[in-house]
């Protein structure tokens, strides 16, 4: 494994190599940098075309040029890198490090949610093979797919930051949208549960109900001004997120894995009120990572209680259930900060913002109002992202189960006697991984890479628009910086992908194939 690790690296740096000289000198020969100062009447710009000359080794033919560079880059073996000055004279590492974090916020969570939703869609899909809700996830799927990002956000801008916000002014929702909401849920579920024509009517009578008398009173109570989950929403949300996490983790039959969940949606509902006390306290530093490492400590002891033997699994159910009880309790607090950051002069009732990574007017110091501030311009350009990438997810995933699922083994599973979960979630599930994994490390990847057209239409400074900004400067220095940076990321992409194929699938093995 070693010897294969130490190949494949050998020939990435290849690649890297000679990507980056052919992109150096290709971009150095199709623009002038000097063009503007040397049309200026400007009485110093002759100064400047020397300085800037001088600076950036304009005198030098690209292609040696290049290995000046390359010299500067080679100083990281030895702790003192340089990637040279950008046009304005200022390092490019700092002109990185500023718009990495930035494209990072707005991109991983995009990315995490678009997976995990698109994965999950796409399975439950390829089960319901030609069902209602096949036909319908096909549908919005292929809608998603096809739409350009610059009209999506367009769109989001409209109807989720500038009429919600005029929503907030009276958050009273009316009777036609009421209609029209418990409609599109009752379709929704009618269409996930299925069955018969007559099954299908009553889920959908049922939800429409459910679903009118919830925003009826969500409508009169005015929440959406100042929501909050409270106690009892939390008991009700951890119930149900202990019953979903054992299922699909051990089954809902192990009474152990599901008694330890339950044990730990009643540790959150007894906790709700100590925790709001400890999300008050000013030593965050030090009590917020104290209450993590409990919370997995305890999920780690709770199913000692319940059982003696394999012990891992519902281990495993029990912390990822304190994990999203723990982002409930979160949550909770985020939406008891949302009235206070309304109230503020620099939202002042808009709380949606259409630009901007932050509200520079906002006053620092208050830890969930600063997170909530920058949630808030987070949403917009974060969900126009996952809904086109999610697209792509639901329908690979969907081909790619409906393809493992036609495989001999999956018939012989299933003839041993083991239940549909099992078959599904141990043998399905995991082999199709295999060919996603190549999709999930090449958009990991991307996440450094930027998003240049949502990065813009939003106002954000990520590395997508710094990319843009050396393109059309002829910013030769900031160009193979982003470049080196994502490449370096694109072709270590491939090495990790390998990787995890072997641990996915035992009978793949890495350099098995020269022997």
């Amino acid at each position: 494994m070693f010897a294969y690790i130490s190949r494949r690296l050998g020939v990435l740096f290849v690649i890297l190599f000679g990507s980056s000289f052919i992109l150096y000198n290709l971009a150095a020969i199709s623009g002038d940098i000097l063009e503007s100062l040397r049309l200026s009447r400007e009485p110093n710009a002759q100064q400047q075309i020397i300085a800037l000359t001088r600076d950036l080794n304009l005198d030098v033919p690209p292609p040696l040029r290049y290995f000046l560079w390359l010299r500067g880059i080679l100083g990281v073996f030895i702790g003192s890198p340089d990637f040279g000055l950008t046009r304005t004279q200022q390092p490019v590492i700092n002109e990185i490090l500023l718009a990495l974090p930035a494209t990072v916020r707005l991109v991983t969570a995009a990315t995490i949610i678009a997976i995990v939703l698109g994965i999950t869609i796409g399975i439950v899909t390829a089960l319901r093979q030609y069902s209602r809700f096949d036909y319908a996830m096909t549908f919005v799927s292929f809608l998603l797919f096809s739409l350009p990002i610059f009209w999506v956000a367009v769109l989001l801008k409209e109807y989720l930051a500038i009429q919600f916000n005029n929503f907030l002014g009276d958050p009273t929702i009316p009777l036609p949208w009421l209609i029209g909401l418990s409609v599109a849920s009752g379709i929704f579920w009618a269409a996930v549960i299925s069955g018969t024509r007559a099954r299908v009517f009553q889920i959908f009578g049922g939800v429409f109900a459910l679903n009118f008398a919830f925003l009826s009173f969500l409508s009169a109570t005015k929440w959406f001004a100042n929501p909050s989950i409270g106690p009892i929403g939390i008991a009700l949300l951890s119930v149900g997120v202990a019953y979903g996490v054992t299922q699909l983790s051990t089954g809902i039959t192990n009474k152990a894995a599901l008694k330890s969940s339950l044990a730990m949606a009643a540790i959150a509902v007894a906790l709700y009120y100590p925790v709001q006390w400890l999300f008050a306290q000013d030593a965050k530093a030090i009590i917020y990572p104290l209450m993590v490492i409990t919370l997995f400590v305890v999920a780690g002891v709770v199913p000692l209680k319940f059982t003696k033997i394999d012990r891992g699994p519902i281990i495993r159910t029990s912390m990822i259930s304190a994990f999203l009880m723990g982002l409930l309790l979160v949550i909770n607090e985020l939406m008891q900060t949302w009235q206070p950051y309304m109230e503020t002069d620099a939202v002042y009732f808009r709380p949606i913002p259409t630009v901007g990574q932050v509200n520079a007017l906002l006053e620092p110091g208050n830890f969930w109002m600063s997170l909530l501030d920058a949630l808030v311009h987070m949403f917009l350009p974060t969900l126009a992202l996952l809904l086109i990438s999610f697209a792509g997810y639901v329908r690979f995933s969907r081909g790619t189960l409906l393809e493992v699922l036609n495989q001999d083994y999956m018939r012989t599973a299933r003839a041993k006697g083991l239940t549909e979960r099992t078959v599904i979630m141990r043998h399905a599930f995991r082999n199709t991984m295999i060919p996603l994994t190549t999709i999930m490390v090449v958009d990991f990847v991307s996440i450094i890479g930027g998003a240049i057209i949502t990065e813009r239409i939003f106002g954000w400074i990520g590395m997508g628009t710094l990319f843009n900004q050396a393109i059309n400067t002829y910013d030769l220095n900031l160009l193979m910086g982003v470049f080196l940076l994502t490449g370096f990321l694109a072709v270590a992409a491939n090495l990790v992908a390998d990787l995890l194929y072997t641990a996915l699938d035992p009978r793949i093995r890495a350099g098995s194939g020269g022997k």
